[in-house]
């Protein structure tokens, strides 16, 4: 079969690779009907050392071919939506809902499980992961269904953990795909305001589309003063950090309110922030967020999507094939694309 594998920063190739074959009992073959290129994979575009080729992607639907005798979940023919991770749906984070801590589990692209970017996936643990989608593979819903494997469900959890509700004023840092499903999320959870930071126009009228009340274009001082002025000069209740780069982290802690949450979930590509009496602390902040364990969210999502209630897809800008996926890396990289559909 043929898969996408990262071969050094800006190095994205199409190799062709053994098919995917049942491992273990709990295993699943699916066969790929969508996938994506993420904002996340940017980062090792940017920076991965050249070295051992990593297989590239974390997002996909697809066709159930093939299941081991001990999974009952799903059967062959099904519609699928893989999460980001995979889990085993029992330990006791996975009850918890907190299914990207799985004691079993594990990320695709990593320990020798391949990546979305790909014809055909092994899904350890199936049960545990897929969720299967009452539509066809010719269904409209297909882009929209693609998000609940990680934007949608992702910006959902940025919402969540920050407990967004009825009468928040809510700044979302980032016009990415999950800024802009935060927009979307935070809308959902009866926000009154919601101020989306971003400077990319296009974007920026899909985030006003999604419920974004108001849009700031200025970063640094002149963003933050912006942001309190349409706020009363207080700030917000609730920032959701959808870029994970540490100025975007500096434009949160200034145009939180006191008492109020800072959540992130753009990827840090930073190790140290802010924390001390000054920034947090003394103000009573509350800063959280992480991996979405976007498998707690797929159900309760998935009904508002097939209803066409909302519409998370409308992310997907460009549609390319598997052979053209480098092409899609680049014009990601170049702001060129917002998020890019994969149709292998």
């Amino acid at each position: 079969m043929r898969a996408a594998f990262m071969y050094g920063a800006g190095d994205v190739r199409i190799d062709t690779v053994p098919d995917p074959v049942i491992q273990r009992p709990a295993d699943a073959l699916v066969r790929v009907v969508a996938a994506c290129i993420c904002g996340s994979d940017l980062h090792p575009y940017h920076s991965m050392p050249v070295g051992e080729a990593s297989p590239m992607g974390h997002e996909f639907i697809g066709i159930v071919e093939e299941i081991g005798g001990e999974v009952s979940t799903v059967e062959r023919g099904d519609l699928v939506i893989a999460p980001f991770a995979w889990s085993d749906g029992t330990c006791e984070f996975c009850r918890e809902g907190l299914q990207t801590s799985c004691l079993h589990g594990g990320f695709w692209a990593a320990g020798g499980i391949g990546g979305g970017q790909a014809e055909a996936v092994r899904v350890p643990l199936a049960d545990g992961t897929l969720v299967k989608a009452p539509v066809g593979e010719d269904s409209e819903f297909l882009p929209h269904l693609l998000t609940l494997s990680d934007v949608y469900g992702t910006g959902y959890h940025a919402a969540k953990r920050a407990n967004v509700g009825p009468g928040d004023k809510v700044v979302v840092i980032g016009d990415g795909a999950v800024g802009l499903l935060a927009v979307l999320s935070a809308r959902q959870l009866g926000a009154q305001q919601i101020i989306l930071m971003g400077r990319h126009k296009d974007r920026t009228d899909l985030g006003r589309e999604f419920g974004a009340t108001d849009v700031v274009a200025d970063r640094g001082d002149e963003g933050i003063a912006a942001v309190r002025d349409l706020t009363g000069g207080h700030g917000a209740h609730k920032v959701l950090e959808a870029v994970g780069h540490m100025p975007a982290y500096t434009q949160a802690t200034g145009v939180v309110r006191p008492g109020g949450v800072i959540s992130r979930v753009g990827v840090p590509q930073y190790e140290e922030a802010p924390v001390g009496f000054g920034s947090l602390f003394g103000p009573n902040i509350t800063l959280t967020g992480g991996p979405a364990p976007v498998r707690a969210y797929i159900e309760e999502l998935m009904p508002a999507v097939l209803d066409g209630t909302v519409q998370p897809g409308k992310v997907f800008d460009r549609t390319i094939g598997l052979d053209q996926v480098p092409d899609g890396y680049r014009a990601m990289d170049r702001r060129e694309a917002l998020k890019v559909l994969i149709r292998p």
